[in-house]
């Protein structure tokens, strides 16, 4: 019986393994859909919170891409220099008003110099420091007060100059630590005094390199606009374009005159003191050395029809 019994169940058994293993198969392909479904989803997610970042970057302001080109902006060190020459009506009020606009702008007032000209009219000479970025609104303004004579801009570009000066400051601080350092570790009083020496050297010339940099960056943060300001001529007395009256030709001749007489009188100075000499030695020879030089007498004139005397020689030849 047992052994009927077996024989029965072995073909059991061998149905239930297989079985068995499908079911775990099944498990198994059910779990790695769910897995991949899960891989697939995260991916989804993935790409669109990528393309959702993309189109919020691309939707974002050009804040990104302002700050990618800042750098290029901001890397240009220009030193921006400008000379003006307006004439205006009132000098004091142009003035006050160009010391506003600067001040406003985030400048400051620099040097400053007022005088008057020949014909008595008022003048100002004034430095502005102005930002760089309210230069061109300034200098228009400015430009505006009053009648332009003369305006003269220039713009040089250092940025070459400003990052060479960045480069040798860190490879002098660098250098300036190292010796430091040395210093800390040397023992001998010898090697502490040729340390002392060299820091020092090295110190003065980080400093002497800072300074440079200051210089460079004041120059190119702050624009300087030279103002001058004229006060204009009286309406009455015009701009001076007419051509000469009756008063400035008689005033042309007058000066003239005096600087021909002027030109006579240096010329007689001048010629005086030969004349003084000559003058002096024709009074000595005429009243004193011609006098005293002898005379010769005249020959007597032979009396008409009378012949004339012989010399003795010749008579004594006739008596013999």
């Amino acid at each position: 019986m047992r052994a009927g019994a077996a024989r029965r169940l072995r073909p059991v058994h061998v149905l239930v393994v297989p079985l068995l293993g499908a079911v775990l198969a099944v498990a198994g392909c059910s779990a790695g859909g769910d897995s991949g479904a899960s891989e697939k989803a995260a991916a989804a997610d993935a790409k669109s919170g990528g393309g959702s970042a993309a189109r919020d970057g691309a939707a974002a302001p050009s804040g990104e891409s302002a700050a990618r080109r800042s750098p290029k902006l901001t890397g240009v060190h220009i030193i921006r220099t400008a000379h003006l020459s307006v004439r205006v009506k009132d000098v004091p009020q142009a003035l006050e008003r160009a010391r506003s606009l600067a001040e406003e702008a985030g400048g400051i007032v620099g040097s400053e110099t007022t005088d008057r000209d020949g014909h008595g009219r008022e003048r100002t000479l004034v430095t502005l420091r102005v930002p760089q970025e309210s230069y061109a609104d300034v200098l228009e303004r400015l430009s505006g007060s009053g009648k332009l004579l003369e305006r003269n801009v220039t713009a040089k570009d250092v940025t070459d100059q400003v990052v060479d000066v960045d480069s040798r400051i860190k490879s002098q601080r660098a250098s300036v630590a190292r010796v430091r350092e040395l210093m800390d570790r040397a023992t001998k009083l010898s090697d502490v005094v040729t340390l002392e020496g060299e820091l020092s050297n090295r110190q003065a010339e980080l400093e002497s390199l800072l300074a440079q940099q200051a210089s460079l960056k004041d120059r190119t943060t702050l624009a300087t606009i030279t103002l001058r300001l004229t006060e204009s001529a009286p309406a009455g007395a015009g701009d001076g374009d007419d051509g000469p009256g009756f008063l400035d030709a008689l005033a042309g001749g007058w000066g003239a005159f005096v600087s021909v007489l002027r030109w006579i009188g240096i010329a007689l100075a001048a010629v005086l003191p030969f004349a003084a000499v000559l003058a002096l030695a024709l009074f000595l020879w005429l009243r004193v050395l011609r006098p005293r030089l002898p005379r010769r007498p005249a020959p007597a004139a032979p009396r008409p029809g009378s012949l004339p005397a012989h010399p003795a020689r010749g008579s004594d030849d006739e008596r013999e």
